[in-house]
């Protein structure tokens, strides 16, 4: 410690210090704590409390689960946690029921490769960084309510998970009724013929496999072989939405090819139109509204049948926006991965077909040959690479044609890569003369082109003449007629009308609306992750582990890594590591369905580590509940529809935006799930979203590109040096990895935490991303300081404040700022609220003395940015009663509006006068005081006048005539 520094002490003792603030601080959350000061009451169950306290307004606010990584807390992390805690703290000041708790998403990847590195179980390190995490939290001073914190590793946790899969295998999607219903009730209709059985036999005939077959294509949680993203790397299977756009794993950067491995699934296509609809209502930024309305992919065509030439047991289907273009279709492509080239159902010949050209064989002897390599190479690429515009077009003739139902013409099938098994039906029709695609692969493959829409650029109608595929909805069909239908001189939109009436004439085609979502895949070959509750009797049929059984743990296991493959290797398959454990996979089970005790077979892949975050909004509610998932008086009260959220859900939910399209689209579909089976009463999980923005800092970087400490690198003359060697400087995240993370505990070490969270408060709007600099850290510490001088004498440590009124300036400054501060906070614009507070602060800093009434609601004001400094100061105040509940100041309209207000007065757009007028000045009074003004008269030189605009109380712009 300096001289200065011990002088400085020893003449004010009782100044606000870092020590003072760790003091403070660590004083106040041990009261919170003993106290129970955030305890939101249930208005019934375990949780209930207060019943007066219980029938306030509600107001429910969340962050997005934080996963406890080894590393602990950078200063990047709490942006979010600390704005969730303003605001709460701000609505429980006027007058809700605030709910905010924290817990913790810690299954996953990260602690599984941590535990194959070091051999820790998962469990032991997870727990140990929920502990490291849990005091950092603490640390800011954060009002949860920690009775309802929880882990997503609980077994009590995932008990409830795993019982939701179980309602969600349990069920199917009624199209007629949209919604889930009990898979109970579809049985019955089997069983008694209110509904056939595909094949037409009686539900009685079908065998137990035949009918979980048929049950299978209806169940909302299914398993089936179906192409999936396969990643050797890591040795699982991975969901669309973590496949980068370059075709690698999102994790790792592993390359992903697609394979047919029997996998379970989520069919939350059957909701695709309700998530699509819903999203209108949902307080939502729109750029994530935007994101899940491409995702989800809505559009509008007809489902075409196109007979295959020589085999009436097949038909190629294909869906389309374009069915107008139906005539001019010369050619179709299906997915590599399509059923009808491999398999029992394959349409491929054994030979080429009389006539076939060379270029369509790709150099093979026979067809078969052909699509077996075609299919191995696609199976390499991602969905990106296969359509990207730019690169060449390739494919091979499957040997098979297929008939075209409007003009009778056979036309070639082939397979190609730029189709994806992933939109549509795996199959198009090719119209080479309206879409660039279908011409550059025509041309290509020297296929034939018609021309069926009348080009309106006077390109005529020969495609061998274009460079190009002619595509407008704003032109008329030519070519089109056949057989009674005529389509010739029609517009697209009656075209498409015509078409579509004449398929389904015909039963060959129909109208329908295609999504571009998929089903959820939900496995992973993973062991730290929820098991399923389900096991396979001997004919491999899947069985539900009754409620009693649940929750079904994790065995321990030897090894915890899948077992991981070359990258490159895509002939290979997932092995688990819960398949090693042959004690826990092989079981004798009575699962009380009359049939005694059984031999059966677990599932040993685990859920996905989105499933514990699908739904923990619940648990908030009603965390300890042993016999049901949440009291459904609780679930209202918190999350219920109101008339202000239609839909229900959580008031305000805090995160980041890179969950757009994976936790977000999961929880509502889970949400919808439980809604339609009547276990909640709110149909989407989040009424209010808000993504914060990021913290970054600068990382510097050496010669050889590689992350330098930024704590250690020093700037002369705007050049950067490590260890004497010049360093480049870059903006970007703020991470471990990077060496450029500042830990919240040493910002609160030499601050204090309220300092903290002004400053990240203050840096700027919260949605923005910005930079960090801990030098500028300061000036919320100095704020804090004057504060304190405001009220507590430096040297004595006595409240200076007296018990006087405040005069009318102060007034005015007070109440202009309880105004402001009040809609900066029910606005999360917390960085103008603490830029009015301390324009507060700095003209009370002024005064000869502070009267009380300002000092207290100077307190009131900061309390839910500065927590612990407001306790301590309106405890030396003289109030026993804590803050966190005191009334929020209210403003007095009287102090509010100004006196009054400058008015300028423009003369041909020019200033020529001010005056000063009251606000409440009407239009006719301003104008009359304008034309009046010995100025504005001076200006107009005796022309007369040709308008006045006016805009009371602070414009009047005169147009002479």
């Amino acid at each position: 410690m300096s001289e200065t520094n011990t002088a400085a002490e020893v003449a004010a003792p009782h100044r606000y210090t870092a020590a003072l603030a760790a003091d403070i601080e660590a004083r106040w959350q041990d009261f919170w704590d003993a106290d129970g000061t955030y305890e939101a009451p249930n208005p019934s169950g375990e949780l209930a409390g207060d019943p007066e306290v219980a029938a306030r307004p509600q107001k429910f606010v969340m962050d997005m689960f934080p996963y406890p990584s080894g590393a602990g807390l950078h200063v990047g992390h709490p942006l979010g946690y600390i704005a969730t805690d303003v605001y709460a703290r701000y609505h429980r000041m006027t007058g809700h029921n605030v709910l905010h708790t924290l817990g913790f998403d810690a299954f996953g990847l990260p602690a599984e490769q941590y535990a194959v590195q070091t051999g820790t179980h998962p469990r032991v390190s997870t727990e140990a960084n929920i502990a490291n995490m849990k005091v950092q939290l603490r640390r800011l001073g954060l009002g949860h309510d920690k009775r309802r914190s929880f882990a997503t590793i609980d077994p009590e946790y995932y008990k409830w998970t795993q019982w939701i899969f179980l309602q969600i295998f349990n069920s199917w999607y009624d199209e007629e009724a949209r919604r889930a219903r009990p898979i109970a009730e579809l049985v019955e209709q089997f069983a008694t013929g209110e509904r056939a059985t595909p094949d037409g036999r009686p539900w009685a005939e079908l065998t137990e496999v035949e009918r979980a077959d048929v049950l299978g294509g209806y169940r909302l949680a299914y398993a089936s072989d179906a192409p999936v993203n396969w990643c050797p790397g890591l040795g699982t299977v991975l969901a669309n939405e973590e496949v980068t756009a370059d075709g690698r794993s999102e994790r790792g950067n592993y390359p992903v090819f697609k394979a047919n491995l029997r996998q379970w699934n989520m069919r939350i296509t059957a909701y695709a139109d309700r998530l699509l609809s819903d999203l209108d209502e949902l307080d939502w930024p729109e750029a994530i509204k935007l994101q899940q309305r491409n995702w989800i992919g809505r559009s509008e065509g007809a489902r075409v049948d196109f007979a295959v030439d020589g085999r009436a047991d097949a038909a190629i289907t294909v869906f389309t926006t374009r069915q107008d273009t139906l005539f001019g279709a010369t050619y179709m492509v299906l997915a590599p991965e399509h059923d009808l080239v491999s398999g029992d159902d394959a349409i491929v010949p054994a030979a080429w077909p009389e006539g076939t050209h060379e270029v369509w064989t790709g150099g093979y002897a026979t067809p078969v040959e052909a699509v077996a390599a075609y299919r191995k190479q696609a199976a390499s690429k991602s969905d990106v690479e296969r359509q990207a515009e730019a690169k060449e077009k390739t494919g091979v003739f499957t040997g098979a044609y297929a008939v075209n139902p409007v003009t009778g013409d056979k036309v070639p099938v082939f397979i190609a890569d730029y189709v994806l098994m992933g939109y549509g039906t795996g199959a198009i029709m090719a119209v080479p003369a309206h879409d660039s695609r279908d011409f550059a692969f025509a041309r290509a493959f020297e296929l034939p082109m018609r021309c069926v829409v009348e080009p309106t650029d006077g390109r005529g109608t020969d495609p061998a003449a274009w460079d190009d595929a002619f595509s407008s909805y704003e032109a008329t069909l030519v070519n089109s007629s056949r057989d009674g239908l005529s389509l010739d001189g029609l517009g697209v939109t009656e075209a498409k009308a015509r078409v579509t009436e004449w398929l389904q004439e015909r039963g060959i085609g129909e109208g329908t609306v295609n999504f571009r979502l998929r089903d959820w895949l939900f496995s992973r070959q993973r062991y730290w992750g929820e098991p399923f509750p389900i096991v396979y009797d001997e004919d491999g049929v899947a069985h539900p582990l009754p409620e009693s059984m649940l929750p079904l743990e994790l065995p321990e296991v030897e090894d915890y890594s899948p077992r991981t493959f070359d990258p490159d290797d895509a002939d290979t398959s997932p092995e688990t590591p819960l398949s090693r454990n042959e004690a826990w996979v092989h079981v004798e089970l009575d699962l009380g369905d009359g049939r005694g005790t059984r031999r059966y077979r677990r599932e040993t892949n685990t859920m996905p580590n989105w499933a514990g975050s699908c739904w923990y909004e619940l648990r908030y509610l009603d965390p300890h509940n042993s016999e049901r998932l949440v009291d459904p008086e609780a679930e209202r009260y918190w999350m219920g529809p109101r008339e202000d959220k239609r839909h229900g859900g959580v008031d305000l939910y805090v995160g980041g935006a890179e969950h757009a399209v994976l936790h977000l689209l999961y929880a509502r579909f889970w949400s919808k799930v439980l809604y339609d089976l009547g276990y909640i009463s709110s149909s989407e999980p989040f009424h209010k979203l808000f993504n914060q923005g990021m913290i970054q800092a600068y990382v510097y970087r050496d010669a050889r590109g590689i992350a330098v400490p930024a704590a250690e690198v020093e700037e002369r003359d705007d050049v950067y040096y490590y260890e004497g060697g010049k360093v480049s400087r870059l903006l970007g995240k703020m991470g471990k990895s990077l060496k450029n993370a500042v830990t919240p505990d040493e910002i609160c070490a030499e601050y204090g935490a309220d300092t903290l969270r002004l400053y990240e408060m203050a840096m700027g709007p919260l949605d923005v991303s910005r930079p960090w600099d801990t030098r500028a850290v300061v000036g919320q510490y100095r704020l804090l300081q004057r504060l304190w001088r405001n009220v507590v004498d430096e040297s004595t440590g006595e409240v200076t404040v007296v018990d006087e009124e405040p005069d009318e300036a102060t007034l005015r400054a007070l109440h202009k700022a309880i105004d402001g501060v009040r809609q900066d906070m029910a606005g999360l614009r917390f960085n103008t609220a603490i830029a009015k507070i301390t324009e507060l602060n700095n003209h009370v800093t002024k005064l000869r003395a502070v009267p009380r009434p300002v000092a207290e609601s100077l307190v009131l004001l900061i309390a839910p940015l500065a927590p612990h400094i407001a306790e301590e100061l309106w405890r030396r105040l003289g109030h026993q009663d804590s803050v966190v509940h005191q009334d929020f100041p209210v403003a007095d309209p009287a102090y509010v509006v100004d006196e009054s207000v400058t008015c300028v007065v423009q003369v041909k757009g020019k200033v020529k006068a001010r005056l000063e007028v009251p606000p409440s000045i009407s239009d006719e009074e301003l104008e009359k005081l304008a034309l009046g003004d010995p100025a504005v008269t001076a200006a107009l030189g005796g022309a007369g006048i040709r308008k006045v605009i006016v805009r009371a109380p602070k414009l009047v712009n005169i147009v002479p005539a």
